[in-house]
């Protein structure tokens, strides 16, 4: 049949596929997304546009994404209606609560809920109604330490600077690969363009990474640190700084305490004493140190690889102390912090209530929870442990742990064998999804609208932009945000009432706060008054019109006649600049003290095991693992997309030329690679790429498990690397899984 090139139109969608929310403009014939570029007005990407954004309409049509809900019917995951899947899990989940407790229901939260905008407005009233503490998310795979040491210096987890990157002269980079992620903690489109302004304007780049990656090519300098050393390199930094009378803080100086008791506390990591561990030799920390120092503007940055390791808190903490020892930081040029749309409308600078760690502990192992959470890692033994208090039923949003967290044979087991009841909300029947007793699918990002809640707290320029779905929704499907509302109606005995009652009980109390609040531009109305004036097709709307109103920039219902509204924001289908980042502190500062507190009593508890780093390697043949990320995925989100598939998207064991050739391993043979957790094979790639003592495996393969339903994933599988750590390796103060940095044998395999 002949194309009707009058079907055919374009809609703007904001990309959900990684932190950079580029614009993106979609072609859509009929109801079906047929490309995607980069969106040229878009006022914060500017038109960039990545593969996994070019390859949207791929992601859309995969014949293997569900449509309607799974149901377990003797043994068997079955279609079957919305209504059926609803009302299983309105007899199952309510049931466990009232026989064992409400820590009998966990919750698993996956990187892709902060990518949606159900994702983000849904799991908190999930948890309230379920009135669990039994939490587990992908941050202790990834950012929890610098949440912690975030929380720990300024008062709120939330509160992360983020490097100026548009205005900085100097960027010191630890263990990212922007170039590759697009960026994390750190929105920014076109990361690239932006590393290579900073160059074109006569700035410096120095990249710490063990790997020669996209990003490090790029570099003035880079340094091929032995993986896991960060913290004690930035501490050695830090001495020189203090030692060579380096530091500055200026305008900060009054707004900070401890930096005397931090100069006593890197007393014993002079570059010298570190050199050997970190195989970096002194000089060359000397030289980061001034260099640092001397750049009239400067932002230190480290990100996954300096956060996933064994000190990955205490150099999160370090990363933020070098830039208020240099005085970058909360000044333009150096690290900022961001002022969403949605933020609480700023107030006087006061003290607050600060942030404390280990509130309680799981269950099993005794692991302190941190910013209301437990590691993942302790998952598996708190289904699998017999006890009062033992997780029966479980909720995974979003989230393939099996894949993503440590000893995933041992959760597959506690999935199959340990469970009463599961419930996951994912698109695809993965490796952790299959063994749901209900599988909810959400719709395609097309048929979602989408908000950036999350990333625009982390974004280098301050900006706010909406998008409708730009296609109607499928007859068989159910909006994302519907299903969630479900969700929580279902767990809380008003099952069967109208999803909005979620919106209209979450405003509700919004307003009730707001409104007694004085600071607030609402304090003394009523808050029935404030809801009626809300705007909005839907309930997820209305919530979001709230916020903005309420927000720094919003109308405060009438206020401000020129203040931000959603009527507004629609009317702006590109968005809204909001302008550069400004200095905020110490407005942001809700530590009791009211100010940085630059030594916190946690951080100096854990300094003693960093000195018993020093000792550093005594085997010169040893080696250890790293991770890689690739820019054609997405953790294990996007191995079922055809078009991303080949080209350096491959599942290897890379390896320095010399390490091969002492291993006696060729380019392509087999190699059997043993850790705590077990042993795996993988094909080697050799390449100099790689520092000596070093391998690497990319995160999220594996897709060989049977009852999944990932075709294209399941012929190209690759490895789970997580399989070699058996969940013991943890970051104490935050719970984080070591993933990078883990002793390792390698030897050809039989």
């Amino acid at each position: 049949m002949p194309h009707d090139p009058s079907s055919t139109r374009t809609a703007l969608r904001i990309c959900p596929l990684c932190e950079a929310t580029c614009g993106l403009t979609l072609t859509i014939e009929g109801n079906r997304v047929t490309g995607a570029r980069g969106d040229r007005d878009d006022v914060f990407s500017q038109g960039f546009i990545c593969p996994k954004g070019a390859s949207i309409g791929g992601l859309e049509e995969d014949p293997d994404r569900l449509r309607t809900p799974l149901v377990r019917k003797n043994g068997v995951l079955t279609e079957a209606s919305w209504g059926e899947a609803f009302d299983a899990i309105a007899r199952a989940l309510p049931a466990v609560t009232e026989e064992h407790g409400p820590q009998a229901v966990g919750v698993v939260l996956g990187n892709p809920n902060v990518h949606t905008m159900a994702g983000a407005l849904y799991p908190s009233a999930l948890l309230a109604a379920l009135r669990t503490r039994s939490l587990f998310t992908a941050s202790t795979l990834d950012q929890m330490p610098k949440h912690v040491s975030s929380g720990l210096l300024f008062g709120d987890p939330n509160t992360i600077a983020v490097p100026d990157l548009d205005r900085t002269g100097h960027l010191l980079l630890l263990g990212a690969n922007p170039l590759e992620s697009n960026g994390s903690l750190c929105t920014a489109p076109d990361f690239p363009g932006k590393l290579k302004a900073l160059r074109r304007r006569g700035g410096s780049l120095t990249v710490i990474d063990p790997r020669r990656t996209r990003t490090a090519r790029l570099a003035d300098r880079h340094v091929a640190i032995r993986p896991g050393t960060d913290a004690l390199l930035l501490a050695a930094v830090t001495h020189v700084l203090f030692e060579e009378k380096l530091t500055d803080p200026g305008a900060l100086a009054d707004h900070v305490q401890g930096i005397e008791e931090v100069a006593e506390a890197v007393r014993d990591f002079p570059p010298e004493a570190v050199a050997g561990a970190c195989d970096v030799d002194a000089g060359t920390i000397r030289t980061i140190a001034r260099e640092l120092a001397a750049a009239p503007t400067a932002a230190v940055y480290g990100r996954i690889g300096s956060c996933t390791v064994e000190h990955g808190t205490l150099a999160s903490w370090l990363v933020d102390v070098l830039n208020i020892l240099t005085g970058n930081l909360d000044r333009p040029g150096g690290a900022l912090f961001p002022l969403s749309a949605t933020a609480r409308a700023p107030r006087p600078a006061a003290p607050g209530k600060g942030f404390a760690l280990g509130r309680w502990s799981s269950r099993v192992s005794g692991h302190p929870e941190a910013k209301g959470e437990l590691p993942i890692s302790a998952l598996a033994e708190e289904i699998g442990t017999p006890g009062e208090g033992r997780i029966r039923a479980l909720i995974v949003l979003a989230a393939n742990p099996v894949l993503s967290a440590p000893d995933g044979d041992r959760l597959d087991r506690a999935l199959a064998d340990g469970l009463d009841f599961m419930v996951s909300v994912d698109p695809y029947l993965n490796e952790t999804s299959r063994h749901a007793d209900v599988l909810l699918p959400p719709p395609p990002p097309s048929q979602s609208a989408h908000f950036d809640f999350a990333f625009n707290t982390l974004a280098v320029r301050n900006q706010v932009r909406y998008t409708r779905p730009a296609v109607p929704l499928d007859a068989d499907r159910m909006d994302e945000s519907e299903i969630l509302a479900r969700l929580v109606l279902a767990v809380s005995g008003t099952h069967g009432a109208e999803p909005d009652a979620v919106d209209a009980m979450v405003i509700d109390r919004t307003l009730g706060k707001t409104v007694t609040d004085p600071h607030s531009p609402v304090h003394g109305r009523t808050p029935a008054e404030l809801a009626a004036a809300l705007t909005g097709r839907t309930g997820p709307e209305r919530r979001l019109d709230l916020m903005l109103r309420l927000g720094p920039y919003g109308d405060g219902f009438g206020a401000d006649p020129d203040g931000l509204t959603l009527a507004r924001l629609l009317a702006h289908p590109h968005g809204i600049d909001l302008g550069p980042l400004t200095s905020r502190i110490p407005q942001v500062l809700t530590t009791r003290s009211g100010r940085v507190e630059l030594l916190p009593a946690p951080i100096a508890a854990d300094l003693p095991r960093l000195r018993d780093a020093l000792a550093g390697r005594t085997d010169p043949d040893a080696l250890v693992l790293i991770g890689r990320r690739h820019l054609r995925s997405n953790n294990s989100w996007m191995h079922n997309v055809a078009a991303l598939t080949g080209g350096s998207n491959v599942c290897t064991l890379q390896m320095h030329p010399e390490d091969a050739a002492r291993l006696g391993l060729a380019d392509g043979a087999a190699a059997t690679v043993t850790a705590d957790g077990g042993e795996l094979t993988a094909p080697v790639e050799i390449t100099d790429g790689v520092r000596t003592g070093v391998v690497s495996l990319p995160h999220g393969w594996g897709h060989s498990r049977p009852g999944t339903r990932m075709s294209v994933a399941a012929a190209r599988p690759g490895v789970n690397v997580n399989q070699l750590l058996d969940g013991t390796r943890l970051d104490p103060l935050s719970g984080t899984a070591v993933l990078n940095g883990i002793p390792v044998t390698v030897a050809p395999a039989p």
